[in-house]
């Protein structure tokens, strides 16, 4: 199975780099917990923790909380005109794009400190993807689509409160994957020397570069 490394390229790539950098960036903002039944004292305020795809357990989310949890949902690749607006001639080139769905869940006994914490580590977020909008040196944010933010209900019939839900959608650039060289992989070589680097462990190590 491909190792996970932050060397990969692709979408899986993609999350873990934004999971340490979410990381990072909420190390500082400590929020409430809720006391659940087997705790003997309230607990500690603590950092969101940050999850990828799914929590471990869906239907337990509150005792997860605070979290936020990112999550790809669309892709897209396909030939582009990589001079769009530059008015020089048109070159096609491979374009690869992921969209990321991130939602953040907060716990506070306060409905009024519970919506401001929500907003705060939101907030927290947007600006640190603003200052610094490329992860790991190749993944980019997608300025031109924008960041956008979506508040939960917290009252009536759909509210959440105590618990505090917002989402967050951003578009990221991928890196280009390179074609591969098929009469050099017929030799066992690399197929490129700009080969994506997380193909590189599906071909035999036979090239003297290697």
């Amino acid at each position: 199975m491909q190792r996970v490394t932050l060397e990969n390229e692709t979408k899986v790539g993609l999350l873990y780099a934004l999971k340490d950098f979410t990381t990072e960036t909420v190390k500082d903002l400590l929020m409430p917990v809720k006391r659940q039944k087997q705790d003997e004292r309230e607990p500690k305020r603590r950092a969101a923790a940050v999850f990828l795809a799914r929590l471990p357990d869906m239907t337990s989310f509150e005792k997860k909380a605070p979290f936020i949890l990112h999550q790809a949902v669309t892709g897209e690749d396909g030939l582009k005109n990589a001079n769009k607006g530059s008015g020089r001639e048109s070159r096609l080139e491979l374009q690869s794009t992921a969209v990321i769905r991130s939602v953040f869940c907060v716990y506070h006994p306060d409905e009024e400190e519970g919506g401001l914490a929500l907003l705060n580590i939101m907030e927290e977020m947007r600006i640190a993807l603003l200052m610094y909008p490329t992860l790991n040196k190749v993944f980019e944010l997608d300025l031109k689509e924008g960041i956008s933010q979506m508040v939960y209900p917290e009252t009536g019939e759909r509210g959440t409160a105590p618990f505090y839900l917002g989402e967050m959608v951003t578009a990221w650039k991928l890196p280009p994957v390179t074609r591969i060289n098929a009469a050099r992989v017929a030799h066992g070589w690399m197929p490129d020397d700009k080969t994506v680097r997380h193909l590189q462990d599906s071909y035999p190590k036979t090239d003297p570069r290697i």
